[in-house]
């Protein structure tokens, strides 16, 4: 059976389910200035219910909550609250209807003791309009008693952990009598310990009544703990599901758009057993506490590996670590066959190494310099501030790579502001082509760019690996992973959980891995 029949949410019962549903948000339509952020997306909340909003990057799942929370201002559609049709006007006034959020980043104030955190701006107070201390601290015991939290509440907030500091901000929602509580990313930062402790937590507020809408990218943790699943994509409504008749491959196929009955082998021709070659990288139990759990990771000289997940799972990360962007905290590196310790990135340059970043705005370009500013900067880097290269030099270095990976500008003296989006990703791939690398991380090389472009950057990652050169391909598209890559690293969850060899290499093997478990589960 394919899976298109699932894509389709049917609210079965009608309004015999609608009894139930605490919050409905439907058709709602929300532009940015020459984006379709959400195009009649949707969300139904049950009262005592744990909901999943899932969806890959862009796909809607802030702009939703924003849209719910009073922070985006939408052009169509309906939101009702217990039944009654609403709008908020801002966040305090959502707050005032029953609808708390809490981010990943605690929003509270750390110099502040636990009971002062928990009633700021509604403290109870003495008859002459103070502050009645005594009471206030009273209160703040009963609701952590409540909650089952061990916390002495006069201590300042930043006594305790992120766990706990997390968990003070949902008591603070719920004591404000939240009909509807968004968790939004909240483990993020937590070691699993933590995240059992706040699950633990949330369980108690479901069975109190409270519906809860979890917005996470771990898959383990959706199923640990969710009654239903939202899904987003590109701002749409794919559709809603009960936990169990989404099983964690078809959850993976809803987010990333595939259909199981048209899941086409575009496997290119082998290329050659590179396993021959000599080492490049090996990469022995590297980790950074927080973002990517310990991994090994071998690459051959010519070898192409892919680091395929979900939004979340540790691609950027893990090879983040590798070049020194994120320092390791445990493990070993050896490069070319020496071990080595990378403190920064420019230790990394200086071992041949180059990483095109994910975020070409905020970590790539910087807008207001020249194309050729933009091309020469990692070569100036490694030469050191004090040896300046010659204007002469930048113009043949700049014009050689304008031509090779022609990049459309008016002039290698035009602002990289200017260029379109695959232009400015060119320039950056220009950039660390310039220092002539054994070694090259590209993630997410050819993400919003169009598709002539697309197939120009990955005939050039094919033609770097036949020169010898070894790279690290991460991208959200599988079909581009499959055409350039020679190995596949899988990783979920922050952690490195198995590689699939060229030969096994389909999108059905692919996205199996990334869900994990068995595909039935």
């Amino acid at each position: 059976m394919g899976f298109s029949p699932l894509l389709t949410f049917k609210l079965e019962g009608g309004i015999a389910l609608e009894a139930d549903v605490v919050l409905k948000m439907q058709g709602i339509c929300m532009t940015f200035p020459g984006v379709k952020a959400l195009d009649h997306a949707g969300l139904t909340l049950k009262k005592g219910e744990i909901r999943a909003l899932m969806g890959e990057n862009g796909a809607g799942k802030s702009t939703i909550i924003k849209c719910l929370t009073g922070v985006n201002k939408f052009e169509a559609g309906e939101i009702f609250l217990e039944g009654k049709q609403i709008v908020n006007k801002d966040t305090m006034d959502a707050q005032n209807k029953g609808i708390a959020t809490v981010y990943q980043e605690v929003n509270l104030c750390p110099n502040l003791s636990v009971a002062e955190n928990l009633y700021i701006g509604r403290e109870p107070l003495t008859k002459l309009g103070t502050v009645n201390r005594k009471a206030m601290n009273k209160q703040a015991e009963n609701l952590m008693r409540e909650l089952e939290l061990e916390v002495d509440v006069t201590r300042n907030l930043e006594d305790y952990s992120l766990a706990l500091q997390q968990m003070i901000a949902i008591a603070r929602a719920v004591d404000m009598d939240s009909k509807v509580l968004i968790l939004d990313e909240p483990t993020s930062s937590l070691d699993d310990r933590e995240v059992e402790k706040l699950f633990t937590m949330m369980r108690r507020l479901k069975a109190k009544g409270v519906g809860i809408i979890f917005v996470t990218h771990f898959l383990e943790q959706v199923y640990a703990v969710c009654d239903g699943i939202t899904v987003l994509r590109n701002g749409h409504l794919v559709g809603e599901y009960d936990i169990e008749e989404l099983p964690r491959v078809k959850l993976v196929a809803a987010m990333m758009g595939k259909d199981f009955d048209d899941l086409a082998s575009i496997k290119k021709e082998g290329s050659g057993d590179k396993r021959k070659e000599p080492l490049v990288i090996e990469a022995k139990g590297l980790s950074h506490a927080g973002t990517i759990k310990p991994f090994d990771l071998d690459i051959h000289k010519g070898e192409v590996i892919g680091l395929t997940g979900l939004l979340g799972s540790g691609r950027s990360e893990l090879a983040r670590v590798i070049y020194g962007a994120d320092r390791a905290q445990t493990g070993t590196l050896k490069v070319n066959g020496k071990e080595v310790k990378i403190k920064n990135p420019i230790d990394a340059m200086n071992l041949g190494m180059g990483l095109l970043p994910d975020d070409r705005k905020a970590e790539g370009i910087i807008g207001d310099l020249s194309v050729r500013e933009n091309i020469i900067l990692a070569v100036q880097a490694k030469l050191g501030i004090m040896k300046r290269i010659p204007m002469a030099k930048q113009i043949e270095i700049a014009d050689k790579f304008i031509e090779m990976l022609q990049v459309k500008t008016a002039s290698r003296e035009t602002l990289i502001k200017q260029l379109s989006g695959g232009n400015q990703q060119k320039v950056i791939l220009a950039r660390w082509l310039a220092t002539n690398p054994d070694f090259l991380i590209l993630d997410e090389p050819t993400r919003g760019i169009d598709i002539g472009t697309k197939t120009e950057i990955q005939k050039l990652v094919l033609k770097l690996a036949d020169e010898g050169k070894s790279l690290i391909f991460i991208s959200s598209e599988i079909e581009e992973m499959l055409r350039t890559c020679n190995r596949m690293a899988v990783l979920r969850d922050g952690a490195k959980v198995g590689e699939i060899e060229e030969c096994d290499m389909n999108q059905m093997s692919v996205m199996k891995a990334i869900a994990g478990g068995d595909s039935n589960e």
